[in-house]
């Protein structure tokens, strides 16, 4: 394998997720390399459908070379994505084939109307990096753990949601399900004005209260992971939920803010985590 390629796989890791990338450093050699790329392929397939003109490669000729993944080729990810395959042979296909599934649903499927179908799409989009990163972080097939792992994935994603609320309604989606907005009498014609009011903040405390919900059925088992694995795992998970106390800081104002955790917060949240888990190899976040 060129080590140019896994390189490339880490650039556009850091590109796209700051957070993710500081989180996942701590991890040993090979595990580190192959997040990268897990990481790396999810953001192409989440471009093609999200910013199509710039992206390589449309959804479904992802799907299609994905498919024939020995003979793709014109790309850094394919060679990357068989390395993966190779060094993790306990990684199966079934998770990016669904992760596909759920991008897809984005052009069909652009407004929700009960929690329930919330989560079938965070499972597909989200729920299913945990299924990824499952053979990578650890060495053994843990049911309990790859529950937690899909319940992690869920939460995170709904942190997205929430935080991309104005951004998602420019592209004609409304991932805020009507039922939640019913039950706080926050009405469409509102959402569309962007209207933050004590009604909304009703609607993304609750879906808050939801994404914590599952981030900590996301961190039940992190325990039993290898060490650096663990800490990587409770770095991300707190990193993202840090976006929540950004957004509040922002007074839920996600329709012309994207709320963001600084850097300084970063380190602070490093700091408090790492002492748990003394004698990991870590670098300065």
């Amino acid at each position: 394998m060129d080590d140019r390629i896994l390189q490339q796989c880490e650039e556009l890791m850091k590109k796209g997720s700051t957070s993710f990338h500081k989180a996942f450093d701590v991890l040993p050699s090979p595990r580190r390399e192959a997040v990268h790329v897990i990481y790396a392929f999810c953001r192409i397939i989440d471009d093609s459908v999200d910013e199509p003109e710039g992206a390589p490669f449309s959804i479904h000729e992802l799907r299609e070379h994905f498919m024939n993944l020995e003979q793709a080729d014109g790309h850094f990810i394919w060679p990357a994505l068989r390395w993966l395959f190779s060094g993790f042979p306990q990684l199966q296909r079934e998770p990016f084939l669904l992760q596909m599934e759920g991008q897809l649903r984005d052009l069909t499927f652009t407004a929700y109307d009960t929690m329930e179908q919330l989560k079938d799409y965070c499972y597909l989009v989200a729920g299913t990096v945990g299924e990824m990163l499952l053979p990578v972080l650890r060495d053994d097939q843990s049911e309990a753990a790859r529950t937690s792992g899909i319940a992690l994935g869920i939460g995170m994603q709904l942190v997205n949601i929430i935080r991309d609320v104005g951004e998602d309604l420019r592209r004609g989606r409304r991932y805020v399900p009507l039922e939640v907005m019913g039950r706080h009498g926050y009405s469409q014609q509102e959402l569309e004005d962007g209207e933050v009011n004590h009604r909304f903040t009703a609607v993304i405390q609750e879906l808050r209260t939801e994404a914590l919900d599952w981030f900590r059925q996301g961190l039940t088992h992190v325990d039993t992971y290898p060490l650096e694995s663990g800490l990587a795992i409770e770095l991300a998970a707190s990193f993202y939920a840090a976006i929540l106390d950004a957004v509040e800081a922002d007074e839920y104002d996600v329709f012309r803010k994207r709320s963001y955790v600084s850097d300084e917060a970063k380190l602070q949240l490093f700091q408090r985590t790492v002492v748990r888990y003394a004698g990991v190899r870590t670098a300065v976040v």
